[in-house]
């Protein structure tokens, strides 16, 4: 069984490696996000801030710190919403019939699937973290080198639980779907209110009562919240707000993410098991 789920694994991997624009892009794109967006619009936001009254004690941090985390968890939403898009080519080829009749449980195929998404979303959630700090994000700023390692490690378990749920998820959706365009309308219909109705650019404090309580519910605002705590900390400055995440809200967003991946394994593992692939 093990060699099973494994080989599920590797086979998402190596396509992903060898389908070189998609890799490149994927990576490219949050990149020149950051670069472009966050820069441009960290002077204004940085001008903003400077008007407010420094707290004492709090460190204050530049809004291209702030929105860092938002950038990493925009990569991992994007690459994780399309990562089941392979299960529609498998199946308009033929080869995820062949795959589905194979003597293994049908949950093998979710977990490989589930594993490199993980694997994916690691891979660029460095890549972005370490372009960050080159750009100058303030990540990580007066830690020791353990508490580093500790941050990274938190940072990678929050990205790992929030591209498991929406691996799954999209899991789920592509076994149901014929055609690669319907998956892809689906996808980016799902992209912008989950990216914009979170905290990823901005405080949620500002919002409307109900988006609000939307953003509450959203995952990527749970995982932008681990972010943060670990690379900048539980209490900091930013863009004129003061923002306080005790272990207790840790904590909560860490579970909601797992609840969230626990729901859609559940969703992607019934979806797989009725399909039926001719």
């Amino acid at each position: 069984m093990e060699q099973r789920f494994l080989t599920i694994y590797w086979r998402d991997m190596l396509r992903y490696v060898r389908f070189r624009t998609l890799l490149l892009s994927s990576l490219v794109q949050p990149a020149l996000w950051l670069a472009f967006f966050g820069i441009a619009m960290s002077s204004s936001f940085d001008a903003v801030a400077a008007q407010a009254p420094a707290v004492t004690g709090i460190p204050q941090v530049g809004y291209l710190t702030f929105m860092c985390a938002g950038v990493i968890s925009m990569t991992t939403l994007f690459t994780s919403l399309f990562g089941g898009m392979s299960l529609i080519f498998d199946k308009n080829w033929g080869l995820l019939r062949e795959v589905m009749a194979a003597p293994m449980p049908r949950s093998n195929i979710v977990l490989g699937m589930g594993l490199s998404g993980i694997t994916k979303s690691g891979i660029q959630a460095g890549i972005i973290l370490a372009f960050g700090l080159l750009l100058g994000v303030r990540f990580f700023a007066g830690y020791s080198p353990l508490q580093v390692v500790i941050a990274v490690l938190g940072i990678f378990a929050f990205v790992s639980v929030f591209s498991l749920g929406f691996v799954f998820l999209s899991s789920a959706i592509a076994i149901s779907m014929e055609s690669p365009e319907g998956m892809q309308g689906i996808m980016t219909l799902l992209t912008m209110p989950i990216f914009f109705a979170s905290n990823a650019l901005y405080p949620v404090e500002a919002f409307p009562e109900a988006l609000r309580v939307l953003s509450l519910a959203n995952p990527l605002t749970h995982v932008v919240t681990g972010i943060r705590y670990f690379a900048i900390g539980p209490e900091f400055s930013a863009i004129g707000r003061t923002f306080t995440c005790s272990t207790a809200d840790l904590l909560v967003s860490f579970g909601a993410l797992f609840l969230f991946a626990a729901v859609t394994f559940l969703l992607a593992l019934h979806r797989v098991r009725v399909a039926r692939v001719t």
